[in-house]
């Protein structure tokens, strides 16, 4: 399925005109459940001699996000791990007390493309009065279809049934 604008659903992926290369390319991503429009990024690396690590983000990074977080876990040994150097021109580095010392590190970013500025969603909202007492799964509640926003949604197939058929 590809649609364009906002919508509502369980899970998925976005799909975007390329921040760098809005004429030619698309980025793709996978969605991640949050408040915010968040990306993760993600990975290991291993400090040298002097506990030093760079890590490379994708070419894209700083056009597509900003208002940054880190996580770093330092694995296999005990080790004190820094950022040493925040990101600047898609690239941030590690420092770690010790030298080789594996980092598991995490990366987050606020999306901040042409679209997520521009549709922001309230993170609550009430439902409608037409859908106030609905589900959108209501067999995960305990309840057959009877009480599913899908009626209201698709009423007018059910009005008129020869439509979903066209």
């Amino acid at each position: 399925m590809d649609a364009t604008g906002v919508y509502s659903k369980g899970g998925g992926e976005f799909i975007i005109d390329h921040p760098d290369d809005p004429e030619n390319m698309y980025l793709i991503h996978s969605d991640v459940s949050s408040p915010d429009m968040m990306n993760i990024y993600n990975g290991n690396v291993t400090t040298d001699a002097d506990g030093n690590a760079a890590v490379d983000l994708p070419n894209y990074f700083e056009s597509l996000n900003s208002d940054f977080r880190y996580q770093l876990t330092v694995m296999g040994t005990f080790a004190q791990a820094i950022i040493s150097e925040k990101i600047k021109d898609n690239r941030f580095s590690i420092k770690t007390d010790k030298p080789f010392v594996e980092v598991s590190w995490q990366v987050t970013g606020i999306r901040k493309d042409a679209f997520a500025v521009n549709m922001r969603k309230s993170v609550e909202e009430y439902k409608s009065d037409d859908e106030r007492g609905l589900y959108r799964n209501p067999e995960l509640f305990g309840f057959g279809m009877e009480k599913s926003t899908n009626k209201i949604n698709h009423q007018d197939l059910q009005d008129h049934p020869e439509r979903s058929e066209e």
